[in-house]
């Protein structure tokens, strides 16, 4: 019997459709967190608040929030770029949000315009908006640590940088850091080195997150990697969507039901019904029918007399 459990952040609406030609329209949007929220996924990120012109995809990311935030017990996220995403997020009353600060400062200007430097300066700037804000009203503030384990403009990058940063990022008011392999140079030997340097300076309870992605194959590999060293919330995008725009080469992220398979055979609860999961990809099937979907696992099917972790602890026997 297993009491172990993570908790998958379902990415696909943010990281996924910024990444697709076609604009997913509204309603579709609105079907597919409904969909996955009723599967069991307890936090999506739902879009960012960026450039109209640069993203037309996160366009109506005021609209999906609105949505999603009556969906009860769900952890609504978003990504921002600068204090004037916070600002919007804020207003829209999300739960969560995100600044992206890419280890490669290559990366970071060509992603969201910005230096290391100018990065932290706009963490300090969302943490001062966050404070003047009742406790009920504040949303929870991760830095995440982009290319972390790696560029496709810089290559490998210094750890120390990356330590740096971390550092910076919870001096300017961050609730805490996340990794991210936003290229796939990650393996799980760097996975689980570069967790544990980085919880060195931030403490273990200031990283609790991943963001991976299946470039090379590894993406369940690291998951696995990060599990075994305490990680307990994992990003993931249904169908394998998404990548980098501005990072030539990054492919999609690792596959949420793949990923919920993997902790659920081996007994993790993710809370998630894999079932009904794998259908929430019909309604992206439908909306978006020229974008691949992939997954070994809802191409398989699930093997005869499987069971989720939750369901097998129960039926555990005495003997």
């Amino acid at each position: 019997m297993s009491e172990k459990s993570i908790e998958i952040s379902e990415v696909g609406p943010r990281d996924g459709l910024q990444n697709c030609a076609a604009i997913m329209p509204l309603a579709h949007k609105r079907r597919w967190i409904d969909a996955e929220a009723a599967a069991g996924v307890r936090e999506i990120e739902v879009g960012s608040f960026v450039s109209k012109k640069l993203l037309p995809q996160m366009a109506d990311t005021a609209e999906v929030v609105a949505h999603a935030l009556t969906i009860p017990g769900l952890t609504v996220a978003v990504l921002v770029p600068n204090l004037r995403g916070a600002e919007a997020a804020v207003e829209a009353g999300a739960h969560k949000i995100t600044l992206p600060l890419s280890a490669s400062e290559t990366h970071s200007i060509r992603n969201i315009r910005r230096t290391h430097a100018q990065v932290i300066d706009e963490a300090r700037a969302i943490s001062a908006l966050l404070e003047t804000l009742p406790a009920d009203r504040r949303p929870h503030f991760e830095g995440s640590l982009s290319t972390a384990f790696g560029c496709t403009l810089e290559g490998p990058i210094e750890e120390a940088t990356i330590l740096r940063l971390a550092e910076r990022l919870m001096e300017a008011g961050c609730d805490e850091v996340g990794l991210s392999d936003t290229t796939g140079y990650g393996d799980p030997s760097s996975m689980r080195r570069l967790i544990r340097a980085v919880r060195g300076v931030v403490g273990a309870d200031r990283l609790t997150g991943v963001h991976l992605h299946n470039t090379r194959g590894l993406g369940l590999a690291n998951a696995l990697a990060a599990y075994e060293e305490g990680i307990t919330t994992f990003d993931a995008s249904l169908g394998g969507l998404g990548g980098c725009p501005t990072a030539p080469g990054a492919s999609g992220n690792i596959v949420t039901e793949d990923l919920v398979f993997m902790f659920e055979a081996m007994g993790v609860a993710t809370g998630v019904d894999l079932e009904a999961l794998i259908k929430c990809r019909e309604i992206v099937r439908d909306a978006l029918p020229d974008e691949a979907l992939y997954g070994f696992t809802p191409r398989a099917g699930l093997p005869l007399g499987f069971r989720r972790a939750a369901q097998a602890a129960g039926s555990g026997s005495g003997a």
